[in-house]
């Protein structure tokens, strides 16, 4: 039996609305539109609901 890892490639934060999608050639997250609020503690929506894992 094999699983494959399926990281997040877009995640949002709980608080401030900022949306960033992972970048493959700086192998980084990159802010999509508005910065948020630039003293906000991101609380991103990548939780224990998000399933990484595919069998």
């Amino acid at each position: 039996m094999s699983v494959t890892l399926s990281p997040p490639t877009e995640r949002t934060c709980e608080l401030c609305g900022r949306v960033e999608r992972w970048d493959e050639d700086v192998e980084g997250w990159r802010i999509d539109e508005k910065p948020g609020e630039i003293y906000c503690i991101h609380d991103w929506d990548i939780n224990g609901t998000y399933a990484p894992f595919e069998e």
